[in-house]
């Protein structure tokens, strides 16, 4: 089981996959969106660190991506519930945090946990009475607004960059570098940085 590695982003496509370089050898991965961009630098040039899970099917083996422990976990999690698959799940990591999805469990937002695709009425439901114990106790965190506007905010400036051309990884970290600002700045002044910094 491959549980961590340590490598260079060589590829990434807007499916979510990435093609990480570990000393040479190549492992492609799922990746929540948003993933690359909260990842751990490893203090070697563009090196991150990834928290894999290691899916085994009768037909496949895939690895899933993470940027800490507590989203892999809280991905394992989802996957205990009846009809979450990786795919569902890896959804449900890319649209919101550990910390909004406890505060959308905790409120009964389905129409939150609705606007993931693959999640439906009755997925909702279970979602919310599945989770909403052992969220909170693995979480440990302070229950979200689910609709948080800096999170909100944030995701229009990486969809406006990747629709200029840019790739994930580079406006991942763009809306990384301006977090302290997404509260304070408009979409348009936060789009002028983000090029700045990308420029630099």
């Amino acid at each position: 089981m491959i549980g961590r590695l340590t490598g260079t982003v060589l590829h990434e496509d807007l499916d979510g996959s990435v093609l990480l370089d570990v000393r040479g050898v190549g492992y492609e991965l799922l990746v929540p969106l948003g993933a690359l961009g909260r990842a751990t630098a490893s203090g070697a040039g563009e090196e991150l660190i990834l928290y894999v899970h290691t899916h085994v099917r009768e037909d496949a083996l895939e690895l899933f991506g993470f940027a800490s422990e507590l989203e892999r976990r809280v991905f394992r999690l989802l996957l205990s519930v009846p009809n979450v698959g990786p795919k569902t799940a890896l959804g449900v990591m890319g649209a919101m945090s550990p910390s909004e999805l406890l505060g959308a469990v905790q409120q009964r937002d389905m129409t939150r946990l609705g606007q993931v695709p693959g999640i439906g009425k009755k997925t909702a439901e279970r979602l919310v009475l599945e989770l909403k114990d052992k969220l909170a106790r693995l979480t440990s965190l302070p229950a979200a607004s689910p609709a948080a506007p800096q999170h909100a905010k944030g995701e229009r400036l990486m969809a406006a960059l990747v629709g200029m051309g840019y790739r994930p990884v580079q406006a991942e970290r763009a809306v990384k570098a301006l977090a302290s600002e997404l509260d304070t700045l408009g979409l348009e002044a936060l789009l002028k940085e983000a090029l700045r910094v990308l420029a630099s």
